[in-house]
């Protein structure tokens, strides 16, 4: 197989691929190895490929590739998540673009477009995802409303609701007005905003200018306001004890409660109370019976109770109401207030506190196991530190509003019957059975029926994930899920910690009476290099096939993996892409060297190139320890760069460097086939996390059988290191380090020999290795080095190049007296700094610090310059 003189992905990448696909190397099937499973997070069916699924399924893709290497039968499921709120916004807005309106539309009509929109879009990140090199069995790719999916979904929801887990109803929840839907606690994103306080005059009934001030950040919700609450033990408002206020512009009576709930040093220690808007007022109201007053349409408008404002936005109406206060006398004040505000995860808009009929999810009894689970460690999570936060919310979890006002989706599997009730069942026909037996009425047909309108959280279906992908949550016999279940390790990222993988071991332990995963990794958030999250508002994110067009799939991976430590943020830098782009074409051209050698049979083995590969076998086996032992720790970042460093320094740096014959010289055999041999277990170790060229070189280093592929070939299995053969590598290096830093010093060409004068121990079996590589002729041991060597430490032995004509002395003394005099200069006027008592007083510690390393630095220089000036007079 021909190399080319340059690597080029783009001819490289598709072609194994496609030989990956057709040789059925991705599929996996039950079978008597150790299986190794990798579940996706699955992405939104709509969504196109971001930053942070590069990094999660570049992680997972490492892991899957590794697993197959190590002889076990490895299977990554794909799939796609239904994403209810995202993708029906995106159909709704495609629809309103062609002057169609959601509500002119049955449900049927509506869902006909969605899943039209859905088979339009929703194979594009996975095809996306290929391009990365993902060796996911594709076969067994799932989609979150598909058939079997949706028919665990419903079962999971009747057995639950059976159990007592599920129950309806009105309830104070997170209402998101552009998505018209209830969203649970964690999909409520809480940002700082810079808001305005209005201090509000609530007048005392039948009392003339007599008012009370009650501070808010929502003027708007007064026309909702059933109380005004005080703490019994403030004095100052004793006065109002069974007495009403009037509520601001529309002079609506309210009581005066008084309830120690009110903290008197807050505000104006006066708390207006409007229990359809706020889950604290819910309370208060609950516990006084007061009547509840909701004021907002889905949509975010106000209603009828809105009064003069109906109609009207909520924003718009909290800009004219502040007019309409201060016109009416009514406003003691305004000031600016940072507050925090909760913000819809889907849409990004405010949320509104709304009571709500609602079907909910309990939580307690689920969450005992999972957290058992996590904090025993029988599930790892990777880094450790995730289980603080997760115990936190566990031991704090409150119930589950399972239920979204859509359409897309799961529909709820509840039937309303016509006087009243409902019943809980698999499809209609089962649901009028169900009726009839509850009702006694044999007379009920399917059309006295009502199905729920509501749909189930897109969560619901994506915690039974790990189960559902390999069949029906309840058959008990599934081949697969006999096999593959529990998975071994989840990648995702910390955002997603409680919307999925805490509800995903719920789940597990409650369907399948054990864990769902062993491991748990979790990634960082990619961020760019000013440490901004990356966002499309920003325009800081990189297009992830743009990038794989410019630097090659293996250079993104290997630069996103080069950042990308676990638990920690990623910045992320295109340079890095770069870096990973050149380390691509590092191994390209040490492997056309490699391949580019004449091979002589008839040749011994040099004693150097002995030496050489004794030592690059040690240091193989010591980095495969080293990087077995970082996987087995999720700290795959380290380990790629341990392969990095082992290939790019060791291997290229220094073993090639030793065992490279002459310019047009061949190579000896013994030395060729043992550098193939390092070159296969070295594409084998960086395969993972460089799938295609690693391929492409693979299938050239030797020949080989059709359908034959590196990335079923084992992992090779390092043998003991053999430390003090390394250890006295690394002094070997110092040597010929300290060879060439004279040469340079000197201006000595490389290709001028030199001899080498040993003053002290050393071993004399690694000279051929100092001599090829620092060019040296002639190494001697004596007692005392020559007139006009130049000389350095390595341990406690000496090494000295005699310059002899190399250099002319005269010259080289002038030089080295002018640079000893300016550095004796230069240490007195730092001296005379540190002996001025009044600066060392007054200095900050950092001037000081860096005046004392001055001084330090002086005194080194001096002391080399007078020991090379004294070996020159010699």
């Amino acid at each position: 197989m021909e190399i080319a003189s340059k690597y080029s992905p783009s001819e490289v990448e598709g072609k194994w691929y496609q030989y990956w696909l057709d040789k059925g190397f991705f599929k996996s099937k039950p079978d008597s190895k150790e299986p190794y499973t990798i579940v996706i997070p699955p992405p939104n069916v709509t969504g196109v490929l971001h930053m942070g699924h590069m990094l999660n399924n570049t992680i997972q893709d490492i892991l899957i590739r590794r697993a197959r290497m190590l002889g076990k039968n490895a299977c990554w499921v794909p799939g796609t998540d239904h994403a209810s709120i995202a993708t029906e916004a995106k159909v709704v807005n495609k629809l309103a673009a062609e002057g169609i309106k959601k509500t002119d539309l049955t449900r049927d009509e509506f869902l006909k477009h969605a899943w039209n929109w859905t088979h339009k879009h929703g194979g594009i990140i996975l095809e996306q995802l290929k391009k990365l090199g993902a060796s996911c069995d594709w076969d067994r790719t799932a989609f979150t409303l598909d058939e079997a999916r949706s028919k665990s979904v419903i079962d999971v929801f009747i057995d639950l609701y059976n159990k007592g887990f599920i129950y309806r109803g009105v309830r104070m929840v997170n209402w998101d007005p552009s998505a018209k839907t209830a969203l649970s606690d964690e999909e409520v994103i809480y940002k700082e905003e810079h808001s305005k306080l209005y201090y509000l005059r609530y007048m005392v009934e039948g009392e003339d200018n007599k008012y009370i001030v009650v501070a808010t950040t929502r003027p708007e919700t007064i026309l909702g306001d059933t109380a005004v609450c005080v703490n019994p033990n403030d004095e100052r408002y004793s006065f109002l004890k069974g007495k009403k206020v009037i509520v601001p512009l529309i002079n609506r009576p309210v009581p005066i409660i008084m309830d120690e709930y009110v903290d008197m040093e807050f505000g104006t220690g006066c708390l207006k109370v409007t229990p359809a808007h706020d889950v604290n007022d819910y309370m208060l109201g609950e516990k006084y019976n007061l009547p509840t007053i909701d004021i907002f349409n889905d949509n975010g408008t106000l209603n009828e109770h809105g009064e003069m404002y109906a109609g009207m936005d909520r924003f718009d109406v909290r800009n004219q109401i502040e007019i309409d206060l201060m016109n009416a006398g009514l406003m003691e004040k305004v000031e600016a207030y940072d507050n925090k505000v909760g913000f819809s995860e889907r849409t990004n808009v405010p949320i509104e506190p709304k009571l709500s009929m609602q079907w909910f999810l309990k939580m307690d009894k689920l969450a005992k196991p999972a957290l058992e689970a996590v904090m025993s460690d029988e599930i790892k999570f990777h880094p450790a530190k995730f289980k603080n936060t997760y115990r936190y919310w566990m031991e704090n979890v409150k119930d589950w509003c399972i239920s979204r006002q859509l359409w897309w989706g799961h529909r709820i599997p509840a039937y309303y019957l016509p006087q009243g009730g409902f019943v809980v069942a698999q499809n209609a026909e089962e649901a009028l059975t169900l009726a009839q037996d509850k009702t006694g009425d044999r007379n009920l047909t399917i059309n006295d029926l009502r199905q729920d309108s509501d749909c189930l959280d897109t969560w619901f279906s994506s915690w039974l994930w790990p189960v559902t992908v390999f069949g029906d949550v309840f058959d008990q016999d599934n081949k697969d899920i006999n096999y593959y279940y529990p998975t071994s390790d989840l990648i995702t990222a910390p955002d997603i910690i409680f919307f999925w993988v805490a509800r995903m071991i719920m789940a597990g332990y409650e369907f399948r009476g054990k864990k769902p995963f062993k491991n748990v990794y979790f990634t960082g958030i990619v961020r760019d290099k000013l440490g901004r999250k990356m966002s499309k508002s920003l325009g800081n994110s990189p297009d992830p096939l743009e990038l794989i067009d410019k630097y090659g799939a293996d250079g993104v991976r290997m630069g996103i993996m080069m950042a990308a430590p676990a638990g920690n943020d990623v910045l992320f830098d295109d340079a890095l892409c770069e870096q990973g782009r050149n380390f691509n074409n590092k191994i390209w051209n040490a492997f056309r060297l490699v391949k580019g050698w004449t091979v002589d049979e008839e040749l011994s083995q040099p004693v150097a190139a002995t030496i050489a590969v004794e030592w690059f076998q040690s240091q193989l086996d010591k980095t495969m320890v080293e990087v077995n032992d970082l996987f087995d720790k999720y700290r795959l970042s380290e380990a790629m760069m341990a392969i990095y460093k082992l290939f790019w320094d060791e291997f290229s740096s220094w073993y090639l460097e030793i065992i490279k014959p002459g310019y047009k010289q061949p190579i000896d055999k013994l030395t060729y086939e043992s550098t193939l041999s390092f070159f296969d277990s070295l594409l084998r170790l960086l395969h993972p996390f460089m799938p295609f060229i690693t391929e492409e070189l693979w299938q050239a280093l030797y020949p080989r059988e059709e359908g034959e592929s590196i990335m079923v070939a084992l992992l090779p299995v390092p043998v003991k290191a053999d430390e003090d053969l390394m250890n006295a590598f690394d002094r070997v290096k110092e040597v010929i380090a300290g060879v060439r830093s004279i040469r340079l010093q000197k201006n000595i060409p490389n290709k001028e020999p030199l001899k080498l004068e040993i003053i002290g121990e050393c071993q004399e079996k690694f000279n051929p290795v100092i001599k090829k590589l620092g060019n040296v002729s002639f190494i001697d041991k004596v007692n005392e080095k020559a007139k006009g060597a130049i000389s350095f430490l390595v341990g406690t032995t000496e090494y000295a190049v005699p310059l002899g004509d190399m250099v002319n002395v005269e010259e080289e003394l002038v030089k080295l007296e002018t640079e000893l005099k300016y550095q004796q200069g230069f240490l007195q006027s730092v001296l005379k700094k540190l002996d001025n008592e009044n600066f060392v007083a007054k200095a900050p510690a950092k001037v000081l610090d860096m005046e004392r390393k001055k001084q330090a630095d002086a005194e080194s220089k001096i002391k080399s310059l007078k020991e090379s000036i004294t070996a020159l007079k010699k």
